[in-house]
């Protein structure tokens, strides 16, 4: 393919896409005349969707909207995630933006006669606010969207992922096309450095030096690899950018295979991702049939091909010398540090490594230019980032928001707040390597170097927010069992350091640790960070550091008074059973596994004989009238 034909064929898929996104500011200008005879049904099958069903209501709709006879008019898409993952199955009628969620079968029908067929909104379908109860017609105006700037996301939810044409017709490839006819590969580097792009995946490197790292690196056999080994507990970034956008991983990896003298690349991805690795495929090959991937693309000299490798899910495999390793067959162990990959990677060739966000970030740097990039997120931290927004919040799902964001916007102004009337207790950011931070630093800019100050880490992007239901000793203790059972094994400090770890938190969590507890965890944890060889090792210690410097009353209460705060470890409470609400039923006692709970001789209720009780805490879960109480 070369440029004119390129040119044409971007051209008509810009027409046939127009349609729907009429009422964007991205989109080419149709007729208006037309627009309003015709619409189209996107339907989100990302991952989160697809859980609910979201497959069927797809084909629901394709049904519906033939019986009706609306086929000629109206048209059924499957996109990728939306980023509204709380609110079940969302579908989004074109170009009226109108957004239905909560989407069931029965709920098809209403769709397809009311708003597709009449031209009327179903209102009890549309989102409606915790606080007002207000229903928001348009998505752009739900405050979990208002406040986002979309790069990296700006086609997730837009196009279907599955048709090449859609991902040509918002500007795909065209960076790609741009470089090779009017670029130097030393000019593409320029952009990345100029950009101030830094690695998503974790620990905020500059791209452009690493990628400036394997350009110098001697040798004609070079590699650009893909880290979609996403493994965090609570992130789900990488994967929505793969469902939703595959094209704009692949477009990103060849402007880096360009700009470094790469002429292979390889996508890392978890075998938990199937949905990922079968869009991936088809994205690669559309791409050779088109000409974008293979020999002498765009009729230029560049040559380049790019293959999936599918990981088995080791946590340690993220690490990007393990990550090498599994790519090369071998089992997923680190390696010490020099040589980095850049001198001597995958097949001992120089390599470069990425995470899926910062590739999907290139092509529009390469489009718009470092100014334009730069006019987002701070100074030491430009662009925007992608979060998973889980836990203790109202909205959860997937936002991208400029770097600098405070924690408070986004937890109250787009998460909604905390649920039930609970208080925001503290985010945790980073997963397994990242920290906790309080209610104090609310207003905490959400860039790399500020969180690394508070014993945190920007991390791959997962952001679970806890309220004051959370204990945070047992929140330590979580994420010290996860590093346990993901350590590769290879190094004492992480394979012997991590276990006994864990093992003085449980002795916290039970009430049974030495008063000394908190200083042996500190110093053998100053060992693990500065002794293990890989970067799972060295950060694992961070959630139990940060917890320790920023809740340290809650782990002296757990040490001291043998008390849990917030009421979670079992070990540490004790259930009792309120006479003025006990109705009698009986459900606490058929549900106590050791049988401890017994009936008053004189009188119907109910009783705990707290010696032999062992805390499981079934009473308090199945009590239907709160007559459990836990202190």
């Amino acid at each position: 393919m070369n440029a004119q034909e390129f040119q044409t064929w971007r051209t008509e898929a810009a027409q046939k896409l127009a349609l729907r996104l009429a009422g964007r500011e991205q989109a080419p200008l149709i007729d208006a005349d037309v627009i309003q005879h015709t619409r189209e049904v996107l339907v989100c099958l990302g991952g989160s969707c697809i859980s609910c069903g979201g497959a069927h209501i797809a084909d629901c709709f394709r049904d519906r909207i033939s019986a009706h006879g609306l086929h000629a008019n109206v048209r059924m898409v499957q996109v990728g995630c939306i980023g509204c993952c709380d609110l079940g199955v969302v579908v989004q009628i074109m170009p009226d933006e109108v957004l239905y969620r909560r989407v069931t079968e029965a709920d098809v029908d209403r769709i397809v006669t009311t708003h597709l067929q009449d031209g009327d909104i179903v209102e009890d379908l549309l989102h409606q606010s915790e606080v007002g109860g207000h229903r928001y017609q348009r998505a752009a105006d739900m405050p979990f969207f208002k406040h986002q700037v979309k790069i990296v996301l700006e086609n997730s939810g837009i196009i279907d992922p599955e048709n090449i044409d859609e991902y040509v017709a918002r500007q795909g490839y065209d960076a790609l096309a741009t470089a090779l006819l009017t670029k130097s590969p030393n000019d593409v580097l320029a952009d990345i450095k100029a950009s101030g792009l830094r690695g998503r995946g974790g620990g905020g490197f500059p791209a452009g030096l690493k990628w400036a790292m394997l350009a110098d690196a001697p040798g004609n056999s070079k590699h650009v690899i893909c880290n979609a080994d996403e493994g965090d507990p609570g992130a789900f970034m990488d994967r929505a950018v793969l469902e939703g956008d595959p094209h704009r991983v692949l477009e990103g990896m060849m402007l880096a295979g360009y700009a470094t003298g790469a002429a292979h690349g390889v996508i890392y991805v978890r075998a938990e991702y199937p949905l990922a690795i079968q869009r991936l495929q088809l994205a690669i090959d559309q791409a050779h049939a088109r000409g974008l991937l293979g020999d002498q693309i765009f009729a230029t000299e560049f040559c380049f091909d790019i293959e999936i490798r599918v990981g088995a899910g080791a946590f340690v495999c993220g690490e990007e010398t393990a990550l090498i390793a599994s790519i090369e067959g071998k089992r997923g162990h680190p390696v010490p540090r020099p040589p980095y990959p850049t001198q001597s990677g995958l097949y001992r060739e120089p390599s470069m490594i990425n995470n899926v966000e910062t590739f999907a970030n290139v092509p529009p740097i390469v489009r718009n230019g470092s100014d334009w990039y730069r006019q987002y997120g701070t100074e030491k931290s430009p662009g925007t980032k992608v979060f998973a927004l889980a836990g203790a919040i109202n909205n959860s799902g997937l936002v991208e928001l400029p770097m600098g964001t405070t924690l408070r916007q986004v937890v109250f102004d787009i998460g909604g707040g905390v649920p039930n009337g609970h208080a925001f207790k503290a985010a945790q950011t980073g997963g397994p390597s990242g920290g906790c931070i309080p209610a104090a630093h609310l207003d905490v800019p959400l860039e790399f170097d500020t969180l690394q100050e508070l014993g945190s880490i920007m991390g791959s992007g997962g952001l679970i927010v806890l309220d004051d239901s959370s204990c945070m000793v047992d929140v330590a203790r979580f994420f010290m069992e996860f590093c346990v059972e993901e350590s590769c094994g290879k190094c004492p400090p992480c394979r012997v350091g991590t276990v006994q770890m864990l093992h003085m938190l449980k002795k916290i969590c039970d009430g049974e640790a030495a008063p000394d507890q908190m200083e042996r965890l500190e110093g053998l944890a100053d060992v693990v960070s500065s002794a293990s060889l890989c970067g799972l090792g060295i950060t694992a210690p961070n959630p139990v550091l940060s917890t320790m410097r920023h809740f340290r009353e809650e782990y002296l209460a757990h040490i001291r008074d043998h008390r849990c705060p917030a009421g979670v470890c079992p070990k540490l409470l004790t259930f009792t059973i309120l006479e003025d609400r006990c109705t009698g039923c009986s459900l606490c006692a058929r549900n106590c596994p050791v049988e401890v709970i017994h009936k008053f001789d004189d009188r119907k209720q109910y009783w705990i004989d707290t010696e032999p009780c062992i805390h499981c805490g079934n009473c308090f879960e199945v009590c239907r009238f709160e007559a459990v109480h836990k202190e």
